[in-house]
């Protein structure tokens, strides 16, 4: 049985004082045993963070033992700029992308088309062959702008048929749902490791206003706690970590390939998690 995948992902640093804070939470996380296997760094709708992504991910990779993951979706940008950029990864060492489809930044008319994320693995595999390994998203609680569970699985199989390697999905906190999404996708056809992602709960407003816009459904036992919890951060922060390490318990014991945390840039929501699963 092969061991599970342990992953990590930061938010593109705007500042330079962002990017040093995220130096730092990688060097915490990178001495967790056993060793993540990769890190990931986000691009922000449009591209809006192309510079701090790139930044960050270069940087990361030449401190890190585990390789980095780039984010990229076309967001604004024509092929050429998407192709120059696959360049620069190329050059510095990068083997590894997240292709999505992104959203478009504010203030953006929507008269400019997105480009889905099947098509920019396939633009990436045509550019670069198999030099990366490529992960896309999946949404085991369906895609805000998906209307079916069909459907659902049918974008995916796209993703999966124009490339893709792996697959990492948006956060949630059923485990049903997760593992009704590998049986629906295994009798599709589809076999790539789709790898769980984990939402640390650390503010409950802030995570109900996100769940919201993402689709990710908060069971309402949760949601009741939380909000009982909302001016007791450290009752809170207790049930949040009781809560997603239990969650990655069931996963794992069900088979999960690995879990991606997602770290909001901070260390100790994630090293709670950790240190409740006494891996």
């Amino acid at each position: 049985m092969t061991s599970p995948q342990f992953s990590f992902e930061f938010s593109a640093p705007r500042t330079p004082e962002a990017l040093a804070k995220v130096i730092k939470i990688h060097a915490q996380l990178s001495e967790l045993q056993p060793p993540p296997d990769f890190f990931s760094v986000t691009y922000g709708a449009g591209g809006s963070t192309r510079e701090g992504t790139q930044q960050a991910v270069v940087d990361l990779n030449r401190l890190s033992k585990a390789p980095v993951a780039a984010h990229l979706s076309f967001g604004t940008d024509d092929e050429a700029a998407i192709a120059a950029l696959l360049h620069h990864y190329r050059q510095a060492g990068i083997r590894r992308l997240v292709a999505l489809r992104g959203d478009l930044p504010s203030g953006v008319g929507s008269s400019k088309q997105l480009v889905h994320a099947n098509e920019l693995v396939s633009f990436i595999r045509r550019e670069t062959g198999d030099h990366f390994h490529i992960a896309v998203a999946a949404y085991p609680e369906l895609h805000p702008e998906t209307n079916t569970v069909a459907d659902e699985i049918h974008h995916f199989k796209r993703k999966v048929e124009a490339g893709a390697d792996s697959a990492i999905t948006q956060y949630f906190y059923n485990a049903d749902a997760y593992f009704r999404y590998l049986d629906l996708c295994a009798a599709a056809g589809l076999d790539i490791p789709i790898i769980p992602g984990i939402m640390p709960i650390t503010n409950y407003k802030g995570l109900m206003r996100f769940s919201a816009i993402c689709g990710a459904e908060i069971p309402r036992w949760i949601d009741k706690t939380l909000a009982s919890y909302a001016d007791d951060q450290a009752s809170l922060a207790a049930f949040g970590k009781e809560v997603v390490t239990k969650l990655c318990e069931r996963l794992l014991a069900g088979g999960a390939p690995g879990l991606h945390f997602y770290t909001l840039n901070q260390a100790q929501p994630t090293l709670r998690v950790w240190e409740g699963l006494a891996l």
